[in-house]
């Protein structure tokens, strides 16, 4: 795959992300699965490497590394670490709704800040009655002078408890339609801005994505991201171009944890004085591994490429999020059909993995969400495609720094 997607300097940037994740990430990963409390120094220290600036231009302070090398950091990270590879791609997600609708103004100011990882950035989109129906949302912001007032609720926010900056989409207007949502930059110490108690969840220990709660909250009308109504726009743009393909970096990143680890278990485990590898059932099992690992993997990457070249590709971008979920979760199955019942003790790394795995499929929408899209793209759509409107800020020969 190197060479058709990656060049020297993403190789450079692997390597370097790698011994990283292998130096200060899994030494914490026992004690994160242990406690279930929100890691915040690792993922301070992570932002602080300048990788949720991978995206953003080096004028504002970014990398400027493009999308192929924030879905090689993000993989890199989650192959150690589901929960903290899924910290670094919440924030960069939500970099995003800046990067394509900010102003002048609040680009200059936060998009140095988010870069030189002093800023944790979240989006905040989901509630609690509307799930992945967006327009159903009941959030509102009301003007008032020269400020606006928030309420309502919003759940399953990357990076809930520890952002700084979360950029909320409520609804402005109920006559509007689609054109009924806006989007507002809301620091966390604002007054009638609270978090919701952390609640460990299946996998991912030590990642939050927990809830946020809006109580009469003012914000100044300058916080408003692009123009009143730009809302869904806001919440999709930043799904597909960010979203769905940084969720698939982190399921890639678990997929090659598990064929890695099952390899590993099935070379070293002895059944009848021979390793469980040489059995041809154990034997097929691994190919099928090795064979949705290295569909992913191309399917993965293939899209972003083309996002980094500024071609239409929401489609694959989708479609990278449906195929990459599917694959690892069915991974995921069979190689806790090769580890048997040792699958089920904490002591193999397999088990963490298979948790992992189901946390991919909801965020950014569900597989049934991508079908649809992906169904809404066949028949054509009412407006330009996102890589087309947000292209990559980057050249075409953008790679790794």
């Amino acid at each position: 795959m190197s060479g058709l997607y990656l060049t020297p300097q993403h190789e450079q940037l692997r390597q370097a992300v790698r011994a990283f994740a292998e130096c200060e990430v899994a030494p914490r990963v026992a004690e994160m699965e242990q406690s279930g409390a929100v890691e915040r120094d690792l993922v301070s220290l992570m932002a602080r490497q300048g990788w949720i600036g991978a995206t953003i231009h080096p004028e504002y302070g970014g990398m400027g590394v493009g999308h192929v090398a924030k879905s090689l950091i993000i993989e890199e990270i989650a192959r150690v670490s589901a929960a903290m590879g899924a910290a670094v791609q919440a924030s960069q997600l939500g970099m995003a709704k800046i990067l394509h609708f900010g102003s002048d103004q609040q680009k200059k100011k936060w998009l140095p800040q988010i870069a030189a990882g002093s800023v944790l950035p979240t989006i905040a989109v989901t509630e609690p009655d509307s799930g992945s129906h967006v327009l159903g949302m009941q959030a509102t912001a009301q003007r008032r002078g020269n400020d606006y007032v928030l309420n309502g609720r919003k759940c399953y926010i990357g990076n809930s408890h520890i952002g700084n900056l979360h950029g909320i989409v409520v609804r402005t207007s109920k006559k509007a339609g689609r054109r009924g949502l806006s989007a507002f930059l809301v620091e966390s110490g604002r007054p009638g801005l609270s978090v919701g108690e952390h609640i460990p969840a299946m996998g991912l220990r030590g990642f939050s994505f927990g809830e946020l709660i809006l109580e009469n909250c003012r914000v100044p009308a300058e916080n408003l991201l692009g123009v009143p109504g730009d809302g869904l726009d806001v919440a999709y743009s930043s799904s597909v171009l960010y979203g769905r393909p940084n969720l698939t970096a982190v399921a890639l990143g678990i997929h090659q944890a598990l064929v890695a680890e099952t390899i590993d278990y099935a070379q070293k485990r002895v059944l009848y004085g021979r390793p469980l590898s040489e059995l041809p059932t154990v034997r097929e099992k691994l190919g099928l591994l090795t064979s949705r690992l290295t569909t992913a993997r191309s399917i993965a990457y293939e899209a972003v490429r083309l996002l980094d070249q500024g071609k239409p590709c929401d489609e694959l971008l989708i479609n990278a999020k449906l195929v990459n979920v599917d694959l690892v979760r069915d991974s995921a199955r069979t190689a806790m059909d090769v580890h048997g019942a040792a699958g089920l003790m904490t002591r193999h790394p397999i088990e963490r993995l298979f948790r992992d795995a189901e946390h991919t499929y909801a965020p950014a929408g569900t597989g049934d969400i991508q079908i649809l899209r992906l169904g809404q793209e066949s028949l054509g759509t009412e407006h330009d495609q996102w890589s087309q409107r947000f292209p990559s800020p980057l050249p075409a020969t953008g790679a790794a720094a």
